[in-house]
């Protein structure tokens, strides 16, 4: 195994135990890492990334966006809510720098746009 398939298999590693403690904790958010991870396992090993694809983590939280299909309202709200609480603490700590708060108002607002208007939101399927 040359270096840069290591390292995109440690990194994968990495992203997806954040992933994973960011399902369970609301501190952590959890797409994010778990695209990491997969793109990752995608660039570093074809049978990681099987693996991955195939976890209960995995089709619960990316497979629909994954395939652009769009996510449930559950998802965006919990990505959106988790969104907001980190930028909020950014928000917080940059009271010295007014522009990098202007800055990150826009990345916020667009964020929230995003998940709105440009992500289909899929309808919870019943079993």
């Amino acid at each position: 195994m040359n270096i840069k398939k290591a390292f995109f298999v440690v990194l994968g590693c990495l992203s997806l135990g954040l992933g994973a403690v960011g399902a369970v904790l609301p501190i952590l958010p959890t797409v994010p890492f778990l695209m990491l991870a997969t793109f990752c396992f995608a660039k570093s090993s074809e049978k990681l990334h099987n693996w991955f694809i195939s976890t209960k983590l995995y089709k619960k939280n990316l497979e629909s966006f994954v395939q652009g299909k769009g996510m449930t309202m559950k998802t965006k709200i919990r990505i959106m809510i988790m969104v907001t609480i980190l930028m909020s603490i950014g928000f917080i700590m940059m009271h010295a720098v007014p522009v990098g708060r202007i800055v990150l108002c826009f990345v916020w607002i667009f964020h929230v746009l995003y998940f709105i208007f440009g992500i289909k939101t899929l309808k919870v399927e019943t079993e």
